[in-house]
């Protein structure tokens, strides 16, 4: 099994701290790079604030989670045991790695020393969205966005310089907040494939009715409801924030590059005044170019150990 500082069978010699990749590796990581590129922009352009190594490393966690998303993602194109045997062997990957994908996330783990079970808890988070399930109230949804996201949190931390297990909270709840961005995102697209995430509880308070969503016809104090999420979000990446000065010195701009990036969807949701259903919410290449002057201040203020996030409306 490869564990956290195991090298059996990975391309890589370790030389003072420098991680030397041969051309296997090197194509590996290329294609690491361009899943991240292609899929995750705003976290791919935050990857540039951090050093080769742990860029490359970033990218090789980023692609491994991705691909067991892909895989639910994809399962309406076939059945529920065919995708069940996918996330399985994605998961017997982590132990015996083959797929290119997977043995750059191997070398990332054993280099940066990534623990195993966070991808563990991803997979098996992942798996829920085979039978969606339906989550009564905040409580719930946040434990689902554990499984899924903050464990991405948790998996990146050590690549970011992240050396006081005091601060993993923090870098979980920054992945609770992005989850919960994508949520408020994507609810029309999801609503269009069977799938509500958003609190019943709270749904009901909002005056919406939840199969009326699942037809695109949002009721109620939609708009309400949607700003709820979206002050919610934006609470959780203030307090993961808050971990910032526990990472080292390209760890903190790259996460504070990437909460800026990612949060700036819920300023494009308020411009929009909460109308998700109008299209995918997207941030523009200029509007991200912006961002930069405020990440600087952010990083500045970081060094004072005072970091009050609000992403721009």
């Amino acid at each position: 099994m490869f564990g956290a500082g195991d090298e059996r069978g990975l391309s890589f010699l370790s030389d003072g701290g420098k991680v030397i990749v041969d051309e296997q590796s090197r194509a590996e990581a290329a294609l690491c790079r361009e899943i991240a590129r292609s899929k995750g922009r705003s976290f791919y352009l935050a990857s540039f604030c951090l050093a080769p190594d742990q860029r490359r490393a970033i990218h090789a966690v980023y692609a491994y989670c991705r691909v067991a998303d892909d895989i639910v993602d994809l399962a309406d194109r076939d059945s529920r045991d065919a995708a069940e045997r996918k996330l399985d062997a994605w998961r017997d990957q982590l132990h015996e790695p083959v797929d290119p994908v997977a043995r750059a996330f191997a070398r990332a783990r054993a280099a940066y020393g990534i623990p195993l079970e966070p991808a563990l808890a991803l997979i098996e988070g992942v798996r829920g969205d085979l039978s969606p399930e339906s989550f009564f109230g905040w409580p719930e949804l946040r434990r689902y966005c554990h499984k899924v996201a903050g464990t991405v949190g948790l998996l990146t931390a050590p690549v970011l310089g992240c050396r006081d297990p005091r601060a993993l909270p923090r870098a979980d709840e920054l992945g609770i907040a992005m989850q919960l961005t994508n949520i408020v995102r994507d609810v029309a697209e999801d609503a269009a494939a069977g799938r509500v995430y958003l609190p019943f509880a709270e749904m009901r308070a909002f005056g919406c009715d939840p199969e009326a969503l699942l037809q695109g016809r949002p009721t109620g104090d939609f708009a309400g409801l949607v700003a709820l999420q979206v002050d919610r979000a934006r609470g959780l990446y203030r307090s993961a924030l808050r971990g910032v000065p526990a990472l080292d010195r390209n760890g903190q701009l790259a996460t504070l590059a990437a909460a800026r990036l990612y949060g700036e969807i819920l300023g494009e949701i308020e411009r929009a005044n909460y109308d998700v259903f109008r299209g995918r919410t997207r941030v523009s290449g200029p509007r991200k170019l912006r961002q930069a002057p405020v990440v600087a201040a952010d990083f500045i203020r970081s060094a004072f150990g005072s970091v009050d996030y609000v992403a721009s409306s």
